[in-house]
Formats: C-alpha cells, sequence, structure tokens
C-alpha cells in the first residue's frame, strides 16, 4: 500500500553509520532506521544477543514469567525513576498504553481529558492520533476519540488554564521530534511538575525518540532534576528490532487490574534480549560520553555553516538530537545530500533533522558537514 513516501534507493546491507543499497552503494546514515538503530546498524553487542537468543526460545506467552523480560524490567527500572514496567512493540503502543492507564487512573473521579501539545507526535493509533497535535495527521480520520486538548508547547500559562476537573493527565514530549526539534525548558517542565502534583495529574514524558542515551543522558529527563509519573520508550531501546515499553512510578502502578491491557508480542526473549544488549553497549562502551561530545562537536560544526550559509535560520537540539532550520524547503536538500550518499531527514518542511548513531565519530560527522555545506552552496 502507498502509504509511504520513499526514497528511490533499496537498502539491503548496514554496519555502524553505513548502509549499502542494492547496487552496492555506500552511504553515511545520519537518520539511521527512523532513530531506531540508536547504536547504529548491527551492532555486534545485539546482532549476537539476538543470535544467541534464537537458538534457544524465539516467543513466550505473557501468561507464562520470562526471565529476560523480568532482567529489562529491573534494568529499566533501576536506570529511571524506580517504576514498574508494560512491554508492547512501538512508540505508539507505549503512548496508547499511556493514555489507557490515565483513563483507568481517573475513572473514580470521572478524569478523562489529556493534554498535550502542538505540533506534538505520539503515534498512529487513534487514542494517539487524537494526542498528537498536528491537524495533517489527524486529517481523514474524524471522529476521533473524545478528551484530548492541546495548548502551545513551553507556555506553563496555556497549559494551566487548560486544566479542568476532568483534567486526569499532561503528556509532553522533552524534545519534540516530528515537531522541528523543538527543546522544552528547564522552567517549563519544573512549572509542568508542580502543576500536575498539586492538582494529582499524571505528567506523562514520552521519550519514544529522547531515550536510550540519544540526548546525552540515557532518558531525556534526567536533564531536567525531575521525575514523570509515567514514560514510554520505544525507538533505539531494542537496537533494531520492535520493542516498546510504559513505565509508571511504583506507588501507582498497579491501577491497571488484570486482563485490563496486553500486548501479544510485548517483551519477547527476542526483543529483550536484544534491548538488553543495548543497555550493555551503552554502559560498557562509554557512548554517552561519546554522545556529548560528539553533539557539542556537530552543533559546532553546524553553527559555523549557519554564518556562511543565510538560508540556515536556527540550530537547536540535545545531543544528537539536531535541528536545522531553514528559510525555505528543505526536501531538495535532502533529495541532494540523498545523490551525495547522505541519509538525513526533513520535518515541518523546513527543518533538517540529523539523529546519528550514538556510535557517530569525528570524522563522519565532517564527512556530512561536507556534504551539506557542498549541497548548501549550490542550493
Amino acid at each position: 500500500m502507498s502509504v509511504y513516501t520513499q526514497s528511490p534507493i533499496a537498502l539491503v546491507k548496514g554496519k555502524g553509520a553505513k548502509v549499502w543499497d542494492i547496487e552496492g552503494k555506500e552511504y553515511l546514515d545520519f537518520f539511521p532506521g527512523w532513530a531506531v538503530s540508536g547504536l547504529g546498524h548491527c551492532h555486534p553487542r545485539v546482532v549476537n544477543a539476538i543470535k544467541n537468543q534464537c537458538k534457544k526460545i524465539i516467543h513466550v506467552s505473557n501468561n507464562y514469567y520470562n526471565n529476560l523480560q523480568l532482567k529489562l524490567a529491573r534494568l529499566i527500572s533501576d536506570s529511571s525513576f524506580g517504576g514498574k514496567v508494560f512491554f508492547c512493540n512501538s512508540g505508539a503502543e507505549a503512548n496508547e498504553a499511556a493514555i489507557k492507564f490515565a483513563r483507568m487512573y481517573g475513572h473514580p473521579k470521572g478524569r478523562f481529558e489529556v493534554i498535550s501539545m502542538e505540533n506534538s507526535f505520539h503515534g498512529r493509533t487513534l487514542a494517539t492520533v487524537a494526542a498528537t497535535g498536528q491537524a495533517k495527521i489527524k486529517k481523514g480520520f474524524e471522529p476521533l476519540p473524545e478528551g484530548f486538548k492541546h495548548v502551545r508547547f513551553n507556555d506553563l500559562a496555556a497549559a494551566e488554564e487548560a486544566i479542568t476537573e476532568k483534567t486526569v493527565a499532561v503528556m509532553v514530549e522533552l524534545i519534540q521530534g516530528e515537531g522541528g526539534i523543538n527543546v522544552a525548558s528547564k522552567e517549563y517542565l519544573s512549572g509542568l511538575k508542580g502543576l500536575c502534583r498539586d492538582r494529582d495529574i499524571l505528567l506523562i514524558f514520552d521519550e519514544v525518540q529522547t531515550g536510550m542515551g540519544r540526548t546525552g543522558k540515557l532518558f531525556g529527563y534526567q536533564h531536567y532534576g525531575l521525575e514523570p509519573d509515567i514514560m514510554t520508550l520505544a525507538k533505539s531501546l531494542g537496537g533494531g528490532v520492535p520493542v516498546g515499553a510504559m513505565v509508571v512510578r511504583k506507588e501507582i502502578a498497579n491501577t491497571l487490574p488484570r486482563g485490563s491491557h496486553a500486548s501479544t508480542f510485548g517483551g519477547s526473549p527476542l526483543v529483550c534480549s536484544a534491548a538488553l544488549a543495548v543497555f550493555k553497549a551503552i554502559d560498557k562502551e562509554r557512548l554517552l560520553d561519546n554522545v556529548n561530545k560528539m553533539g557539542e562537536y556537530l552543533l559546532s560544526c553546524l553553527e559555523r555553516l549557519k554564518a556562511k550559509h543565510p538560508v540556515i535560520k536556527e540550530i537547536r537540539g540535545v545531543g544528537l538530537m539536531v535541528g536545522v532550520e531553514l528559510s525555505k524547503e528543505g526536501k531538495p536538500i535532502v533529495e541532494e545530500c540523498l545523490k551525495r550518499r547522505l541519509l538525513i531527514n526533513c520535518t515541518q518542511e523546513r527543518i533538517l533533522r540529523l539523529m546519528p548513531p550514538l556510535i557517530v565519530t569525528k570524522k563522519q560527522v565532517d564527512r556530512a558537514m561536507g556534504i551539506l555545506d557542498e549541497v548548501l552552496s549550490e542550493k
């Protein structure tokens, strides 16, 4: 079905920050797998974990205990805010679970409304489309589920004004990825935390893109000195295989009773083995240090390009999650970079999105910046 806009290449092999197409041409991938391949393509630890697990058992029903699922849940919990974990297969499913959790939490008092942000993106299910603050994502799917409000991002007063006696949760991305790499301020998140705490409203952090080291911390919220009630994860959690997770503050985790929610494939031994390998790689290979170092270097390179090319209006981002806002359409830039073997993304029509893998090197950043420089000089 033609639901995707696809570039005219067929990728058949990947290693680290590089991929090869069916004709054998090599590309530098600065948006690997829509940021799913956070460790780069086919990281050896992930490959070996999957290979070894395939010889044992691939899938276990959640009617039974799964020791790898327990290990992964414990690792996520110990690495974050000590919550309990529900496993699923994607960011949309993790956010759907968070919305259902919030509804169940508020049900005894008749509270069901979720406040999310303009320009947000939370997934493609009907509930997560309703939570998404972009009209183009909703078009054609109306009527959508009720109970969602959207307010301006980074505007605490707007959030406070939207709260009513029916509000049960506030859902926010720490960095809006699809929305254009818009970064939440510390004052804003601190204010949201206070509002939610004082009014018994759940604070949900969508960390589908910012989680697993992307920002230089294991989880993006760790930059802010506060904790959410619920956090959602996916994308690079599995190092390339489909896995999502909802993490809920321990004190309220039993809100969902047995039988109220489930996921057939969620947290299988195969995907848990891969996710455990991702955690190990980030730790043993000191990848957070590399993200901070290369993120700072990437931003400095882009600032130099900004000084050279007036078409660049603004550079923003944290770690290796960076946006380059242009004064004109970005699609031709992306297409020309593709011709020169650099894979990047454009969102919101004018914002180039760069999210290289956590293992990216200075040499690879230099090569990418050289290609972007050439393209901007000609375009």
